[in-house]
């Protein structure tokens, strides 16, 4: 068999979301795949200091920041935060427009105090992976600070929570030029939203990754479960969602396998002989 490269997104993917621990089935098989000389690389919408604790269970590199950092090893092959005036424009549209700001650094993450309280009155059944997984990361204070307390240190992108989509569009036109507006989840309550730069996403990641090792991207599988992973099940050679993943999403890819919670990753393996 071909070496391949397998790429997992995190949250509803390889973890529940807002976890700190793949689930037990996936750890297994990622370990029964690198015997078979295959590399394994995490795709995160997560800053690096929120998924560098997955990188114990043997990932060769990541793919950080939906895409904005990027390493192999120890070896950075892309790293690509705002220029400092993005950065203030963004931060002062959207507090104009009433638009509730988490800034994600390679190191921290930055929150309103007004995201904080909107998202803990979020409840029913239908939250999307996104959503869950800000409640979980939230709740359990996992790196996230308080937006008085930012550094000013270079921002790779930015979650957004929205009252209405008429307050996101108020922003657009200031900034649709230079970024992406990635909806991962809306309601009649809230318009959950991704700010991310047009120069990179998940696809573009993969490329340079590919790239780097000197591997056909056709020999790479993706996994995901959200919106911001769709040019990544795009780019890659096989893109798999799970069932637990974006309706929308399920229609793009190229296969849905069980969801996170049926061990999705560790059943996907074994159909595509990865292990």
């Amino acid at each position: 068999m071909d070496k391949k490269i397998i790429f997992l997104d995190i949250d509803g993917t390889l973890a529940l979301p807002g976890e700190t621990v793949p689930v037990s089935s996936a750890i297994e098989v990622i370990k029964k795949a690198h015997t078979k000389g295959h590399y394994v690389f995490l795709s995160t919408g997560r800053c690096y200091s929120m998924m560098s604790r997955f990188m114990k269970y043997g990932f060769d590199g990541a793919i950080a920041s939906a895409g904005g950092y990027v390493f192999c090893g120890d070896k950075t092959i892309y790293d690509c935060p705002m220029t400092e005036e993005q950065k203030q424009n963004v931060l002062r549209i959207f507090k104009e427009n009433g638009v509730f700001r988490t800034v994600e650094c390679k190191n921290g993450s930055y929150t309103d105090t007004e995201f904080f309280d909107f998202i803990r009155k979020q409840s029913g059944g239908n939250l999307s992976s996104e959503m869950l997984r800000w409640q979980n990361q939230l709740t359990n204070s996992l790196g996230i600070r308080p937006m008085a307390e930012y550094p000013g240190d270079p921002v790779y992108k930015l979650i957004l929570m929205s009252p209405s989509m008429k307050n996101l569009d108020m922003c657009r036109p200031a900034l649709e030029k230079d970024f992406n507006f990635c909806i991962q989840d809306s309601s009649d309550l809230y318009i959950n939203c991704e700010l991310i730069n047009r120069k990179f996403n998940k696809g573009t990641a993969v490329l340079k990754v590919c790239d780097y090792l000197g591997i056909p991207v056709e020999n790479s599988i993706a996994f995901g479960d959200s919106m911001n992973d769709w040019e990544m099940l795009e780019t890659a050679g096989l893109g798999i969602c799970m069932e637990n993943g974006n309706e929308e999403l399920k229609k793009l890819a190229d296969d849905v396998c069980p969801a996170v919670t049926d061990d999705g990753i560790q059943k996907a393996f074994l159909k595509y002989h990865l292990v």
